[in-house]
Order: structure tokens, then C-alpha cells, then sequence
């Protein structure tokens, strides 16, 4: 069993971004830079293919390394934005050459030994961490940073939510795929999938991930109900989620009904949200403005509006709202980098 790290080591760390030329890399990199993390120095590591490729980190050339079992050694700390199988082999190896990690995948989130972190949440979960830090599942952290100061000021009964997720959740190939089949359509040209199974210019479909056949949920949905729960610190909250990819590069969209202990009215929930650390309430209903993914995008806050009483609900204890945030940023690459600075002050 991994020993309790200390974070010493982190007042000045060198870092390793694993996956540094993919999309939650790229972000990574622009956050380290942005908020000034004090980074001794930078690697970049990505697979053998983008090896020599350079990347721009405060002004001066890195140069990507190939990702290897040696590839840790003198590292502090270690942001992975790889897959699941990269992190379950190259993970451990960070942490015997000392390094502290923070995992964007889906590899350690569920592992009771590693906390799933959001820190305006559940901050206090750090404090067991045994080396390996788990970032949460993106449509999870968006929708726990708005939920979880309701939660804590009116009791949670239950969760019912709609996602509308941009490509940028599926990576850079989806990204792109997004923009060439636009283009496609837009000339009259034929256009073969390539990342998904169907077409993504000017339509909407289940999301990607497979589907279980017993439950009809596809791993998306389940992921976000199981994490959502760990994070909230609420092992029986029913929670219900239906996964929809849209037509949007970038930034997620939620459609949420939340249902409180008793009855709320819809100004205490806005009144909480906007008291809340990493909440920017957009609701102008006069001008029908409320939150955009093209206004959540390239920004950090989650965007939260649209916040109505349920008519569906005759006890007025539910409340429903709509959100919207970066799912490179807010849901990937800035909460990562926020685990990492609340370290630095451990």
C-alpha cells in the first residue's frame, strides 16, 4: 500500500503533464502559466508519436518527451490527462519515483483509497490522500460546484439532470471531427464518421459511451450518478442522468431539478448560488439571458440560471435550473491545477 505522500515537496515542484498535446493537456499547460503555479520546471510527455514536437510554456520552447517507465524520475508532481489504461500502468510508476499524482481519468475515481476532489466540495479529502488524486468526471465537478452549497444549506433529496455535452469531452479528434463535418455539410459534401458512430454536424445523440444492457444507462450517465454521490458525500442520494452529445465545440450544458428537504422558494436558491465560491448566476429573465456554452467557454466559473420553481413538484420542495461550464477548464484542467495549489498550502 502507497504511503502517505508529503507535500513538502510542492512548495517549488517540478512537473509532468502526461498527455500534454491532447485538448485537457494543452488547457493544463495554459492554466499552469496563468495562475502563475510555481513550477520549478516543466516536462511534457505524450506518446512516442508527438516526441520532439515543441510546446510554448512562459515564453520559452518545451520539448515533448516520450512516455515511458523512466520518465518520472527527479518529478514532484505529475498531472495526467491521458486514458484510463495510460494511467493504471504509468501512474504507478510516478508515485515510486516519488511523485504526488493527479488524475483526470476515470482510473482511480471510484478507488476508495484515492479522493475525488472538487475543491470547493470537498476540499477536506485530501487530507487521505495516499499519493493519487482523483479529478472528477467532467459533467460531475459542473454539476457538484453548483449543487453542493444547496446541499449544504437546504438538504438534498434527489437529482434529476440533462446533459448537453460539446465535443470538447471527447477529446481533440471529436473536436475536430465537429468542425470538418460542419464544413462538410455546410458545402454538400458527403462526410464519414470518423470518432462516433453517427453524424455530429446539426444533430444530437446518446452519448458515446456503451450502454448496459440490463439498466439502459451508458457509462457516462453511470459515472456521473456514482461520482456525483462520492463528492456530495452522499452515498444513497438518488440520482438520475440522461448523456447527450450536441453540436457545440466546447463548454457543457446541464438541465438540473434538484428537490430539497422541504420547501425552497427559487430566490433562496439564487441568493445561495451567488454566494457561491466558483457560481456566476446568469438569470435575467427579462432579456431571456441565461447560461450559454459560447459564455461558459475559456472561463472558469460554472454558470448557473433559469432557476424556477418545478411545477411538476406540488410540495415546492423542487427547484429547477440550468448550468453551464468549461468541460476543459472548470471540468478538467482548472480543478486539477486547483487540487495541485491547495497542495502548495498543506
Amino acid at each position: 500500500m502507497l504511503t502517505q505522500p508529503s507535500y513538502r515537496s510542492l512548495r517549488n515542484p517540478t512537473v509532468a503533464i502526461v498527455g500534454a498535446t491532447g485538448a485537457v493537456g494543452a488547457e493544463l499547460i495554459r492554466c499552469l502559466e496563468e495562475r502563475d503555479f510555481p513550477a520549478a520546471g516543466l516536462r511534457l510527455l505524450a506518446s512516442a508519436r508527438s516526441a520532439g514536437r515543441a510546446m510554448t510554456f512562459r515564453g520559452a520552447p518545451v520539448e515533448v518527451q516520450a512516455l515511458g517507465e523512466d520518465s518520472f524520475a527527479g518529478v514532484d508532481l505529475a498531472l495526467f490527462a491521458a486514458d484510463a489504461d495510460t494511467a493504471r500502468t504509468y501512474a504507478p510508476l510516478a508515485r515510486a519515483a516519488g511523485a504526488v499524482v493527479i488524475d483526470n481519468s476515470s482510473a482511480f475515481r471510484m478507488d476508495p483509497d484515492c479522493p475525488l476532489v472538487v475543491p470547493e466540495v470537498n476540499l477536506e479529502s485530501l487530507t487521505w490522500s495516499r499519493g493519487v488524486v482523483a479529478n472528477p468526471n467532467c459533467t460531475a465537478i459542473i454539476l457538484c460546484v453548483a449543487v453542493a452549497p444547496l446541499q449544504r444549506r437546504f438538504g438534498l433529496r434527489r437529482l434529476q439532470v440533462a446533459t448537453y455535452q460539446a465535443a470538447s469531452g471527447a477529446g481533440a479528434p471529436a473536436m475536430q471531427e465537429l468542425l470538418d463535418s460542419t464544413r462538410a455539410f455546410l458545402d454538400g459534401r458527403p462526410f464519414e464518421p470518423q470518432v462516433f458512430r453517427h453524424p455530429y454536424a446539426f444533430n444530437v445523440f446518446s452519448h458515446n459511451d456503451a450502454v448496459d444492457p440490463l439498466t439502459g444507462y451508458n457509462g457516462e450517465e453511470s459515472k456521473v450518478m456514482a461520482e456525483t454521490r462520492r463528492i456530495l458525500g452522499a452515498a444513497n442520494l438518488p440520482v438520475g442522468v440522461t448523456c447527450v452529445r450536441v453540436p457545440v465545440l466546447r463548454a457543457h450544458a446541464l438541465a438540473v431539478t434538484a428537490e430539497f428537504d422541504a420547501p425552497v422558494p427559487p430566490s433562496a436558491v439564487r441568493e445561495c448560488l451567488e454566494e457561491a465560491a466558483g457560481v456566476r448566476v446568469i438569470d435575467d429573465r427579462e432579456a431571456n439571458h441565461f447560461p450559454m456554452p459560447v459564455e461558459a467557454q475559456g472561463q472558469g466559473d460554472v454558470l448557473a440560471g433559469r432557476i424556477r420553481r418545478d411545477l411538476g413538484d406540488p410540495s415546492g420542495r423542487s427547484v429547477a435550473m440550468f448550468l453551464a461550464g468549461d468541460q476543459l477548464l472548470k471540468g478538467a484542467a482548472l480543478n486539477a491545477v486547483q487540487i495541485a495549489e491547495q497542495m502548495l498550502v498543506a
